[in-house]
């Protein structure tokens, strides 16, 4: 028994033997895996760290709260229930007499100013007391007050702040306030390098409560809501009313966006919020603080998007860049751009559309001299384009004006859906044509055509087909013919509507 015993456990003791190496093995895995568990949960931990707080402690010094006062001015009748003149108006102002409102002077003639306030937030960007905030938290305000959150134990500072300057196509303010010592400032870090999934922190005075902290990650970039310069940062960070104004953090506590605008079908945060890139921010404020306005640059062209149906018609060989439709009087008329080219890269840049056109030239400094690549009659050609300033642009722009004379009998033909006939001086007054407009004018488009689709309608003047003028009906069909002997598929249109240009490519068919 002994000996049986014995020879089980020699046995044993062999079968151990050999499988030390699968055991080997085991524990080896067992070992790694264990170790990237561990990694991962550092990692974790450094993504997100345990508490917010050093942070929060670091930055708060520097956001403020905003309250602004407005005086309205009283108004005589009985204002916001009928019109002014009303044959209503002496019945209602009776009805508020004998019912004492307490705003009027007694006679029921007029009612006394009031004063209206509001909340809002900024962040300080530099000890001597510049702050910025959004333009519509301190629109039409007669007084700016600004809040500075104390410290641990320390009273609320108050001081008055005055405007520098402000910008509506971001939604922008600069101000300044006077203070006797120092004030705790943040800065502007690079809003390009912000990620989808990046930790950020926003604070403000969400709906008049003081000062707040709420975190979340980017949750999207480069957002439009309805600017022509408008690069919003998208977060879950909440975000509600009051917080417009305040500033939007990454982890190393730089101001990444301003926080300006929600989607919320209740007026609180449902985790989408936008807030203007630091990048677009930064450049308007040192603009506000150095002239007290904007000072974009300016092309002087009307520009469209390239689409598919376009870069064939032209010949480009990828959608990409920004067509030109119109050079009126100015610097790329000056510089010798024409309607029909396709600006493909500005200053050494790569256009991608014309939104991110519009973005760069308003972001380059008036007066530059800056190389305009455009692709024109198949080829590329380079162009010097000094600068102007939108802002003279826009308050010098002026609109046409038209007769109101009849519109004739005139010959007409329909081509690819469309139903064209001759241009009249009569015509070209109604449709309010700028002077010296030629072309031919579309009667009507059938409502089952690609040109219906593509927006064409009547009224409209085509002015160019297959980038050739267009000045009888019969230039329309060579034009056609052409592109189809060319073997083309679409043909390029520049259509005017109101005296504004555009491009459109219709598919010729077979």
């Amino acid at each position: 028994m002994i000996r049986s015993r014995s020879v089980q456990a020699q046995a044993k003791a062999v079968s151990i033997s050999q499988d030390r190496p699968a055991n080997g093995r085991r524990l080896m895995w067992l070992t790694l895996v264990t170790t990237m568990l561990i990694l991962a949960q550092a990692m974790v931990a450094q993504a997100r760290p345990e508490s917010l707080a050093p942070l929060a402690q670091k930055i708060s010094p520097s956001v403020v709260n905003i309250t602004t006062t407005t005086v309205i001015e009283g108004r005589t009748g009985p204002q916001g229930i009928v019109p002014e003149g009303s044959p209503f108006e002496d019945f209602f102002r009776e009805f508020q007499d004998r019912n004492g409102d307490g705003n009027d002077n007694g006679n029921g003639e007029s009612r006394r100013p009031r004063r209206s306030s509001a909340l809002g937030s900024g962040f300080v960007i530099s000890e001597d007391g510049y702050i910025v905030t959004n333009n519509h938290v301190i629109a039409g305000a007669d007084e700016i007050e600004i809040e500075f959150f104390p410290g641990d134990g320390q009273p609320k500072e108050l001081l008055a702040a005055r405007l520098i300057g402000t910008d509506e196509k971001t939604d922008i303010a600069l101000l300044k306030v006077d203070a006797e010592f120092p004030l705790s400032f943040v800065t502007f870090g690079d809003s390009d390098t912000a990620l989808v999934g990046d930790w950020v922190v926003a604070m403000g005075n969400p709906l008049g409560q003081g000062f707040s902290v709420s975190a979340g990650i980017v949750s999207a970039r480069n957002r439009e809501l309805s600017g022509s310069y408008d690069d919003y940062i998208q977060t879950d960070a909440a975000i509600n009313r009051g917080n417009s104004g305040g500033p939007l953090f990454n982890m190393d506590g730089e101001v990444i966006g301003v926080n300006t605008a929600i989607l919320s079908p209740n007026g609180g945060s449902i985790g989408i919020g936008f807030s203007m890139a630091s990048n677009v921010v930064s450049k308007v404020v040192d603009q506000l603080k150095e002239f007290g306005e904007t000072r974009r640059g300016w092309l002087g062209v009307r520009i469209q998007d390239v689409d598919d149906d376009l870069a064939e018609a032209i010949g480009l060989a990828n959608v990409a860049g920004a067509l030109v439709t119109d050079v009126p009087e100015g610097p790329s008329k000056e510089a010798g751009l024409l309607a029909g080219d396709v600006i493909l890269t500005f200053d050494g840049v790569d256009v991608k559309d014309t939104r991110a056109l519009v973005r760069q030239v308003g972001a380059t400094e008036v007066g530059k001299a800056v190389r305009v690549v455009v692709h024109r009659d198949g080829g590329t050609e380079t162009l010097l384009v000094t600068l102007g300033r939108r802002e003279d642009a826009e308050r010098n722009a002026g609109s046409a004006g038209g007769d109101d004379d009849a519109m004739p009998e005139v010959a007409e033909k329909e081509l690819l859906g469309l139903t064209i006939g001759m241009l009249t001086e009569e015509m070209r007054g109604e449709l309010n044509a700028p002077e010296g407009t030629d072309g031919v004018v579309v009667l009507s488009v059938d409502e089952t055509s690609e040109a219906w689709e593509k927006g064409l309608r009547g009224g409209d003047i085509i002015t160019e087909a297959g980038q050739q003028k267009v000045m009888v009906i019969a230039d329309f069909e060579d034009r056609i013919a052409e592109a189809r002997e060319a073997g083309r598929k679409s043909l390029l249109l520049l259509v005017r509507r109101n005296g504004q240009p555009r491009f459109v490519a219709l598919n010729l068919g077979k």
